[in-house]
């Protein structure tokens, strides 16, 4: 490998802030705070807001678009294409206007 081209690749401690949720991984982040674990090693800390441990996805807590209390059909029906038949034909609309 070439000297002074490649990022500071190392072990990195990630925390998640709402649940303080810690996981090591090798990262090639920037971080300005360095941490001191369990097992007495020194890394560089990155805070998250949200990890797998507090993702709503992740933890089943997610709620889907179509259980929202029938707002997306509500949605639907006000905003929705109308069908061919409810519009009308271009051929008959100045027929329609003519004989008001």
């Amino acid at each position: 490998m070439k000297e002074g081209i490649h990022p500071n690749y190392r072990e990195v401690c990630f925390v998640d802030l709402s649940n303080n949720f810690k996981f090591v991984t090798r990262s090639c982040v920037n971080t300005k705070e360095m941490v001191k674990m369990d097992d007495g090693r020194e890394l560089p800390l990155y805070k998250l807001d949200t990890s797998s441990e507090s993702h709503p996805f992740y933890t089943g807590t997610q709620k889907s678009v179509d259980n929202m209390g029938g707002r997306v059909e509500r949605f639907r029906n006000r905003f929705g294409k109308t069908t061919a038949k409810d519009a009308v034909p271009a051929a008959e609309a100045p027929a329609a206007e003519a004989a008001q």
